[in-house]
């Protein structure tokens, strides 16, 4: 819920950058590099650098159901082809949607 507050808050920002000072102003790629490292180091888990937040926040919007239209204009694609190459599916989503179609094709 704090997350989904914060966004609500801060949606009249726009920058070209992903990530942004509360200001609005876009952070140096060397600042978002060194956050992203501190926070993966203190988390105890493999770093796998910035560009890897792309695809999990697109990945993890699709796992939860959210549209793709949707996805494409939270993550600044202009494209949805693009912002489909940042979907990623993980295989419980998968098993879901093959139990739906299963439910789907079994249903007298």
């Amino acid at each position: 819920m704090r997350l989904a507050t914060t966004f609500r808050d801060h949606r009249h920002l726009r920058s070209q950058g992903v990530l942004c000072q509360a200001d609005g102003s876009p952070m140096s790629a060397d600042i978002v590099k060194h956050r992203v490292e501190r926070a993966a180091r203190r988390a105890q888990i493999a770093q796998n650098g910035v560009h890897r937040l792309r695809h999990t926040f697109c990945s993890h919007l699709a796992m939860r159901g959210a549209p793709a239209r949707a996805i494409q204009e939270l993550a600044g694609h202009q494209d949805l082809t693009t912002t489909q190459r940042y979907m990623h599916l993980s295989p419980a989503a998968l098993d879901s949607a093959i139990r739906l179609l299963d439910r789907l094709w079994n249903t007298p």
